[in-house]
């Protein structure tokens, strides 16, 4: 078995999945909406660790610890693990520590992040990985979002989140997440969607040759479910008022489902920008990274 040079455990980054853009174009006859997206993953993430044990068990901290309901078995860390041991035919017993520093269900792929890292931790400590198309069809088994999330890299996700092409490498630039801390139901967010059949996403340029390039290509570009979050949590509004406000943010949408929202900036910025928003609104949650 594999620990790191140190002897300690192994750890894995789970950072949050920003769709910059998302495109709903249809609806399969099963239900599952198809989508056209741009996503990106900035250095703003929760952390899991992995080590040795006698029985597979999941420890959780971190600020929204607490946001994660149910029993830990059924938490979708565990069930990487358990699908990943099943598939490889390795043991799943690992002791996991969960740092969960992103808000729970807020439009950033937190959970499915956190698996995603699960199944690249059993990969490290079992040395044993799977073929691409077993490696994506247990991820996409654990939801839509877990194999953008298994790259971890910018990508255009399309189909149910099963279509996954390289994007361009993004420009140097600054990134704060806002969330009002509403919980926003995706589910409820599709059912008060009046359209579901919109145009995807503009062709991708083969470079972003700086911010205002990319800030130009996502002028031309949507997020489809933004309206209809904003009827169900109007604090999502306020968040995009208060954040295109500021004079150093060059641009501001929801990400996902909601109620998290980004802002892109210049390399620098952001930590002015989210001290500025901080300030005016201390209940919000608020973190900052590069993109």
């Amino acid at each position: 078995m594999q620990h790191d040079e140190t002897g300690g455990a192994l750890s894995e980054a789970a950072r949050a999945k920003i769709n910059l853009a998302l495109h709903v174009t249809g609806r399969r006859g099963d239900g599952y909406h198809l989508l056209d997206s741009l996503v990106v993953f900035p250095d703003i993430a929760d952390r899991l660790s992995l080590e040795p044990a006698t029985v597979s068990e999941l420890r959780l901290e971190g600020p929204f610890a607490s946001m994660l309901e149910g029993p830990a078995q059924e938490n979708l860390v565990l069930k990487a693990i358990h699908r990943f041991a099943e598939t490889s035919g390795t043991s799943p017993d690992v002791r996991l520590t969960l740092e969960k520093n992103l808000p729970v269900a807020s439009g950033i792929g937190g959970g499915s992040a956190d698996a995603a890292a699960a199944l690249r931790l059993m990969e490290r400590f079992t040395r044993r990985s799977l073929p691409r198309q077993q490696r994506l069809h247990l991820a996409l088994a654990l939801g839509a979002d877990v194999p953008v999330c298994l790259l971890q890299k910018p990508a255009r996700m399309s189909g149910i989140g099963d279509l996954l092409t390289p994007a361009p490498a993004m420009p140097p630039a600054g990134i704060v997440l806002v969330n009002p801390m509403e919980a926003v139901s995706t589910p409820a967010v599709f059912k008060t969607m009046t359209k579901r059949d919109n145009p995807p996403l503009p062709n991708l340029p083969e470079d972003f040759p700086d911010l205002a390039g990319l800030c130009g290509y996502l002028e031309q570009t949507r997020n489809d479910m933004q309206a209809a979050a904003e009827a169900l949590c109007p604090a999502i509004a306020d968040v995009i008022a208060t954040l295109s406000a500021l004079p150093d943010v060059l641009f501001a949408r929801m990400s996902g489902s909601g109620a998290t929202c980004f802002a892109l900036c210049a390399p620098g910025k952001e930590s002015g920008i989210a001290e500025a928003v901080a300030s005016r609104h201390p209940d919000w949650w608020i973190a900052s990274g590069r993109l």
